[in-house]
């Protein structure tokens, strides 16, 4: 009965790391995020695929819209997980408005786990006009393409 108990667990321990090891499935937003497109048209891809969810999860003061990513999504920007999409565009109805004064012009992009530097170093690497906003020293960096 011992014996059986241990090539159980044994089993079931090698069933795990193997599990463990095998890499998931992502979808990388790398290429969106080469600054050349608008955040209408960012949003709405992610939403018609449904990598994010439909409505915001926050709304900014200036109305800039955070959406999470849909619960098996496995969003990646740059090699870094992604922990929300962001988006705003003047007088677009796809995004809500936040209490103060609207931005102008167009926003987009993501918040991504790692510290500024690295993702700096990753954006560059890939040759993206992106911007790199630190939100959480050591923990968050929003990655921003802007245009007016």
């Amino acid at each position: 009965m011992r014996k059986c108990f241990s090539n159980a667990l044994g089993a079931l321990t090698a069933t795990g790391a193997l599990l463990y090891s095998l890499p998931a499935v992502s979808h990388e937003l790398d290429a969106l995020l080469d600054c050349t497109s608008n955040a209408h048209a960012f949003i709405a891809s992610l939403q018609s695929d449904q990598f994010i969810e439909p409505q915001p999860m926050h709304v900014e003061a200036n109305s800039v819209n955070a959406f999470r990513p849909t619960r098996d999504s496995q969003l990646t920007a740059f090699g870094f997980r992604v922990y929300a999409v962001l988006g705003y565009a003047h007088d677009d109805e796809l995004f809500h408005k936040g209490k103060g004064e609207a931005m102008t012009g167009s926003i987009y992009g993501v918040v991504v786990f790692g510290t500024s530097e690295a993702v700096q170093v990753h954006l560059h690497d890939a040759g993206s006009d992106a911007v790199v906003h630190e939100v959480l020293p050591l923990i968050m960096t929003a990655v921003l393409c802007k245009a007016n």
